[in-house]
């Protein structure tokens, strides 16, 4: 393991900095993660089981035949948070067509009370990070982040900003006609 030597002077200044991006590295798990350990583009999505903050599970390779989208988010994340009403907006329309969305809160423990407000504030289901169970998508390497799965299962693309004409172009034409 490498060493950080703090030093007096005008680059001591440089400590909190390196500090807080090797504590950010470690979080989302660069470190240790495997490299295998994110979806792959055009590959069978990895497992994902998760208990969602009404108390349902979430089971990925249950949602055969139906096309999921996979979405992490923060409560300190202000794209995430911006984002949240399209996904739910696109969610309620097209939720009868074969659509299911799942939104991961990597927000840590101690916020869990802003995590459930804001998962209040949308109607597909929602979770925390920490109450996944079967974790085959690994450590986002940062929010917000959403996959896509088709209904074979298959990851088909990602989006980190979610915008009508990706949702449009990317995600209806998988739904079933």
């Amino acid at each position: 393991m490498t060493s950080i030597l703090v030093r007096r002077g005008p680059r001591s200044q440089l400590r909190y900095p390196i500090l807080a991006a090797a504590a950010t590295l470690l979080w989302f798990g660069f470190a240790s993660a495997p490299a295998s350990a994110t979806p792959q583009i055009g590959e069978a999505a990895s497992p994902l089981v998760v208990t969602a903050f009404d108390g349902t599970t979430f089971d990925l390779a249950k949602l055969r035949g139906m096309v999921v989208l996979v979405n992490y988010w923060a409560t300190w994340c202000a794209r995430c948070r911006k984002e949240m009403p399209k996904l739910d907006a696109f969610y309620r329309h097209y939720h009868d067509r074969g659509l299911e969305i799942i939104g991961i809160s990597i927000d840590f423990p101690r916020d869990y009370e802003k995590m459930r407000k804001a998962a209040r504030s949308v109607t597909y289901p929602t979770a925390a990070a920490k109450d996944i169970s079967d974790d085959g998508f690994g450590k986002p390497g940062g929010v917000p982040i959403t996959w896509i799965i088709d209904a074979d299962g298959k990851v088909r693309d990602r989006m980190i900003d979610v915008r009508d004409e990706l949702l449009n172009g990317i995600v209806v034409p998988l739904l079933p006609h």
